[in-house]
């Protein structure tokens, strides 16, 4: 899950990383009482999680409390890149003397953590890594030691810092490694990192996406979710311990594993070629069990979901034969009743399959089409979807 940069502060904050006053506002009005709060020159920034902000006008800086005002009111609904602004943050002005970037990221390839460390910052790290990667350290380190004061050390000397600046960078690599420890997090970046003009190190932007696996460790991390920005359709799946995730196409997909769900969407998207380039609508697996409660929890999301054109069901045998695949279908469809509306096609293969294909063709429900293969599924699924 990823953090809106007021919630990434206030984590920093708790765990002892520099920052400056930052309050987060909903209305004009109270944007004008943080700004007066907080006192003098303060910054008013679009919570949105997604970058661009300052070049789609979602940065303003405001001399006084009134100028905030106006400032929030202009930005207070702003779309940018498809993201709805409901709130800012009256973040407190900075004496920016040098911008410096810091990040940590877990390293899936290496299977490791990766610091990132660069003495220009407040750029676009992707063009800097692309254009000038002399510019930007990499050092990797063991999770298990984390990064103490001489891993510390090492990454702020590779980044190129002089002997002088080092003892104070490398105290905040530290605490910001405390925070992605702590918080479970899988990204922690901040750019840019700045050195005042007083010589302090003050972590001035951050980005925090913490693993929501860990949920079971982080209870205080459910409090973090917007509601109001999370898909309804990824809410509704995610109560129902599904796992979901929506794409822009017209074919909704069920299947029983990650791998095969992720084989269906290649499928369908290269049968969809054939039909007016119709494509997958989702990803749902709904893992080892097919009872007709999961299956129709399962319906009940993508049927939920107006672009959804069709349904197709990519089901192998295994722990869970096709025979129970077969009468979890039929009894999802009586659960959903009138809610079912739209043509599902539905393959089976593996253990059981002659039983499963036998309960289907006798149930003889109307919105139901066998198949005997993935491409013939897919195939027939696109072609309904797109009639």
């Amino acid at each position: 899950m990823d953090l809106y940069e007021y919630q990434a502060r206030d984590l920093f904050e708790a765990h002892g990383v520099p920052v400056l006053a930052g309050i987060v506002a909903h209305t004009p009005e109270e944007a004008k009482a943080a700004a007066e709060q907080i006192g003098g020159v303060v910054v008013v920034k679009a919570q949105v999680k997604v970058g661009g902000r300052g070049k789609a006008g979602g940065v303003k800086l405001a001399k006084n409390a009134d100028e905030a005002h106006e400032h929030a009111k202009a930005i207070l609904g702003m779309d940018i890149k498809g993201h709805t602004v409901h709130r800012v943050m009256i973040a407190q002005g900075a004496d920016i003397a040098e911008e410096y970037y810091f990040s940590i990221l877990l390293d899936r390839a290496n299977r490791d953590y990766l610091a990132m460390c660069s003495k220009e910052g407040g750029v676009e790290i992707e063009q800097l890594a692309e254009e000038r990667p002399e510019a930007l350290a990499r050092v990797n380190f063991d999770p298990n030691t984390g990064i103490d004061t001489a891993k510390a050390t090492e990454i702020a000397e590779q980044a190129g810092f002089g002997a002088e600046q080092v003892p104070a960078l490398a105290d905040v690599f530290q605490q910001l490694w405390t925070a992605f420890a702590a918080e479970d997090a899988t990204l922690v970046e901040v750019n840019p990192l700045v050195k005042t003009g007083e010589g302090r190190i003050i972590a001035l932007d951050g980005k925090v996406t913490v693993d929501e696996n860990a949920e079971f460790r982080q209870p205080g991390h459910s409090e973090l979710v917007d509601e109001q920005a999370e898909d309804p359709l990824e809410a509704k799946a995610k109560a129902n311990d599904l796992n979901y995730v929506k794409l822009d196409g017209e074919v909704g997909i069920i299947g029983n594993g990650a791998g095969l769900v992720m084989s269906t969407l290649d499928v369908v998207a290269y049968a969809g070629e054939a039909h007016d380039g119709v494509k997958p609508a989702n990803f749902l697996d709904i893992g080892g069990g097919a009872s007709a409660e999961v299956m129709a929890n399962g319906l009940d999301v993508i049927l939920g979901d107006d672009q959804v054109k069709s349904v197709f069901v990519n089901v192998f045998g295994g722990i869970t034969a096709c025979d129970a695949v077969a009468n979890g279908i039929v009894k999802a469809l009586e659960i959903l009743g009138d809610a079912a509306t739209k043509p599902l096609v539905v393959r089976l293969d593996g253990n059981s399959v002659e039983e499963g294909r036998r309960i289907l063709r006798e149930a003889d429900h109307p919105l139901v089409t066998l198949a005997t293969s993935m491409d013939e599924g897919a195939d027939k699924a696109a072609e309904l979807a797109n009639k």
